[in-house]
């Protein structure tokens, strides 16, 4: 089997600067093709960006995804172990389907009882991520500091929470938590907004993605690896459908014990890897992102995730020692809140699907397991009423699109005037 690269620093660059090749940091991190299912990265190494003489960290706002899983659907293990069983029966594979079936039958063995739960790595992508921000920003975690943490109502997401909320206390005993997993909150920890979302794949978009993908088939030479009878395979197998399970299975294997046996990426090229997420990417830009193609409008989804943000940060700088506030949910709230925010510049529009990677839209600087938002908070003391804030992406400084002269940061009342007047703007 080709060696399966596993990178552990992943410099992730603003969406305005131009990185290299997409295909190059795919070749040299195969990780990277699967999108939504590459495992948390580390945050870039070296020290963060002083803020201006006398302002100190008091609060940080906090939105991320949970941590690495297991896949969420039966059928994501089932349907492709049978079609390659059922063509073994036929004596109709390879060696190496023979083989690639077996690899899927221990995977699919992992995840049994454990669809769409939380894996070891999940959790400790999680307490990581709270020792890093206890370490950062000491003190806001200082004394008995209030830290409210809140879940959408999914287990992965409530072990999530409170995997953090274990190492906080862990490193300091004396803080106060509360934690809570409610269909209360449901409104805008998880809001899903039909009526929008509908929008979200017109049949002119969805013409326009069928005919992109088409435009990049991955699947025809990886059934000549898989089946010796070809003939058997045309009558009885959707290549595409196939190829596309494979694919993810591939990409989730990172995210669970096996990793450090199994392996799918060496059924794949280079090539056929790259243009799989090059595919995705269009496909959650198009869902999530400011696409044109729908109305630019689906990052909107988020605006109560955005407007409970504002108002909880109101309410927490009256206070002399606000803490934290920490909401635990999913990749689909992180990215198009992303886009909302225009953090990065991920609020681009882009027409041509085609040049959507080139503009630096890439999704797997986004959302990768455990992908998060944070807003650090700064001021003097509690009379300073020039409350300051920077951004952070996965723990990584980022920008927005507000005007500022002391950059990575911003002030807080230019960003609450920005965005109330942006998604107040927006007619259901």
């Amino acid at each position: 089997m080709r060696k399966t690269i596993i990178a552990a620093i992943l410099i992730f660059t603003p969406a305005s600067v131009v990185a290299q090749s997409v295909r190059k940091e795919i070749s040299e991190n195969l990780h990277l093709s699967a999108s939504n299912h590459l495992a948390y990265p580390n945050p870039r190494p070296g020290a963060m960006t002083a803020p201006p003489d006398g302002k100190k960290p008091f609060y940080i706002s906090h939105y991320g995804r949970h941590g690495s899983r297991f896949l969420i659907g039966k059928d994501e293990y089932d349907a492709p172990y049978s079609t390659l069983a059922k063509a073994d029966s036929a004596g109709a594979l390879t060696d190496t389907g023979r083989d690639v079936m077996r690899r899927i039958a221990a995977l699919r063995d992992e995840a049994r009882g454990r669809l769409g739960e939380l894996t070891p790595l999940g959790a400790r992508q999680h307490r990581n991520i709270a020792r890093r921000m206890y370490e950062r920003f000491p003190e806001v975690f200082a004394g008995n500091a209030n830290i409210d943490a809140k879940s959408t109502v999914v287990i992965r997401c409530i072990l999530s929470m409170e995997n953090e909320l274990l190492q906080l206390t862990a490193l300091n005993p004396m803080i106060n938590t509360t934690h809570d997993a409610s269909e209360h909150d449901m409104y805008y920890m998880n809001f899903n907004d039909k009526k929008l979302k509908a929008k979200a794949r017109p049949k002119s978009a969805e013409r326009v993605y069928r005919e992109f993908c088409n435009a990049y088939p991955t699947h025809k030479r990886l059934m000549t690896v898989l089946f010796a009878d070809t003939a058997y395979a045309n009558r009885n197998v959707d290549a595409e459908k196939l190829s596309d399970r494979l694919f993810k299975l591939a990409s989730n294997i990172q995210n669970c014990e096996s990793r450090r046996d199994i392996t799918l990426y060496d059924i794949f090229t280079d090539e056929e890897l790259y243009l799989n997420w090059k595919k995705n990417n269009v496909r959650w830009y198009m869902t999530y992102g400011a696409c044109p193609l729908n109305g630019g409008t689906q990052p909107f989804t988020q605006r109560n995730l955005l407007r409970r943000i504002i108002e909880e940060a109101d309410s927490c700088i009256a206070l002399p020692k606000p803490g934290a506030t920490l909401r635990f949910g999913h990749e689909t709230m992180v990215l198009p809140l992303t886009c909302l925010l225009g953090i990065n510049g991920y609020d681009m529009e882009v027409s041509d699907m085609e040049k959507l990677e080139k503009k630096g839209w890439i999704n797997y600087r986004i959302f990768p397991m455990a992908a998060n938002i944070q807003f650090i908070f700064y001021r003097e003391g509690p009379d300073d009423d020039d409350v300051i804030f920077k951004v952070l992406l996965n723990e990584n400084e980022a920008t927005l699109p507000l005007k500022t002269n002391i950059a990575p940061y911003y002030r807080w009342k230019d960003f609450r005037k920005y965005y109330l007047d942006k998604i107040n703007s927006f007619k259901e």
